[in-house]
C-alpha cells in the first residue's frame, strides 16, 4: 500500500488521480485523520500500517503566492523543512522507502556558454542572454542536481520559501532511502489558480522570464516511475525538456484560446518588485538530463503546453 501525504493540495490531488488511474492501492491520510506533523504519532502509524512507499507532498507554498511565506515564517518552516526531516528519520527508523515534492525554485538563471566555458549567470532578463535564447539555444542549459542551490538561505537574496525548500533538501538528502523530485512552475489543461496558465491570463500585467516548466500530470507519473521503475535513489530535476519565455508562452495563449484582452509586461525588475511582489522570485532552467538518461521519458515543455493549450477546459 503507498501512502500519499498532502493530498488535497494542487499536486497532491494530481498524485491522487495518476495512482487511481495505475490501479495502485493507497492511503490518501489526511490530518483531521491523524496529525502526522508529531513525530511520535507518525512513527507509530507508520510501524503500524507499514506502507509500501510513501509520497510526500505536503508542504507550504503560501496562498495567493510565495510572498505569504514572508509573514508566515513559521508555518513555512515546519511545512518544507522541519516535517520532511522529521519524516525522512522516521521512514529511516523503518527502512520505509519515500519520495518528497521539493523544488526547482532554490536555484535562479541557468549556465551559458559564450566561448569560455559554461558559467551561471542568475539574470536572465540581461538582453545579452535574451539574445543567445533567441538565435543560440544550445548555449544554454539549465542546473543539474549535482550544483548547489544559489537561491537559498546560504546563498541569498532568496525568498522564504526558496530557502525553506533548500533547507528541506538538506534534511533530508541522504538519510534513508528516498527520492527528491524537484517540480517546477506546474500548469495542465484545467484552469485553476494554482496553474501558472491561469495565472499569466489574468495578471494585470505579466513578469517576463526564462524558466523551466512541469506539466502537472507529467511530473507526477515521473515520480510515481522513479519508484516503480526501481530507478536509483536520489534528487532528480522532474521538469519537461526545455524552456520557455513568458512571452513566448503568451503567443502561444493568444494563437490558441484567442482571449478578448491585450497583454502587457512589467518594464523591468525595479517596477515588478515596487508594485507587483514582496520576496524574490526564482526564475530558473533545470536540466533533465539525468532523469531522462535513467529512462524516464518525458514531452518536451513546447509539446505538453500545446497540448494543454488545446484541451483547455475553463473553471
Amino acid at each position: 500500500m503507498i501512502l500519499l501525504l498532502g493530498a488535497t493540495g494542487y499536486i497532491g490531488t494530481a498524485f491522487q488521480e495518476e495512482l487511481q488511474r495505475r490501479g495502485e492501492r493507497f492511503d490518501a491520510l489526511s490530518r483531521n485523520q491523524i496529525d502526522y506533523t508529531q513525530f511520535q504519532r507518525l512513527y507509530d502509524f507508520l510501524k503500524e500500517t507499514r506502507p509500501s512507499f510513501i509520497v510526500n507532498a505536503a508542504g507550504y507554498t503560501g496562498k495567493p503566492n510565495v510572498d505569504a511565506c514572508e509573514t508566515a515564517k513559521a508555518d513555512a518552516m515546519q511545512g518544507n523543512a522541519l516535517f520532511p526531516q522529521a519524516l525522512a528519520n522516521a521512514c529511516a527508523a523503518l527502512d520505509i522507502p519515500w519520495g518528497h515534492v521539493s523544488s526547482g525554485c532554490i536555484f535562479a538563471g541557468c549556465q551559458v556558454n559564450m566561448g569560455r566555458g559554461w558559467v551561471v549567470r542568475k539574470d536572465m532578463t540581461d538582453p545579452e542572454i535574451r539574445n543567445l535564447a533567441a538565435k543560440s539555444p544550445e548555449k544554454i542549459r539549465g542546473f543539474n542536481e549535482s550544483m548547489t542551490p544559489n537561491f537559498s538561505f546560504r546563498n541569498q537574496p532568496c525568498s522564504f520559501y526558496s530557502g525553506t525548500k533548500a533547507l528541506g533538501e538538506e534534511s533530508i538528502r541522504g538519510v534513508g532511502r528516498n527520492y527528491i523530485w524537484r517540480l517546477r512552475i506546474p500548469f495542465d489543461e484545467k484552469d485553476n489558480g494554482r496553474n501558472y496558465l491561469s495565472k499569466i491570463q489574468r495578471y494585470a500585467k505579466v513578469y517576463d522570464n526564462f524558466n523551466s516548466l512541469s506539466h502537472r500530470r507529467d511530473y507526477v507519473s515521473a515520480c510515481l516511475d522513479t519508484w516503480s521503475q526501481k530507478i536509483p535513489f536520489g534528487t532528480y530535476n522532474i521538469t519537461n525538456p526545455g524552456f520557455v519565455s513568458t512571452a513566448d508562452v503568451l503567443k502561444k495563449i493568444k494563437a490558441i484560446l484567442k482571449p478578448d484582452r491585450d497583454f502587457h509586461f512589467w518594464k523591468n525588475d525595479s517596477e515588478f518588485y515596487s508594485q507587483a511582489a514582496v520576496a524574490p522570485r526564482s526564475n530558473c532552467i533545470m536540466d533533465t538530463s539525468k532523469l531522462l538518461n535513467a529512462g524516464i521519458k518525458m514531452r518536451t515543455v513546447n509539446e505538453a503546453l500545446e497540448q494543454s493549450l488545446n484541451q483547455w477546459q475553463y473553471e
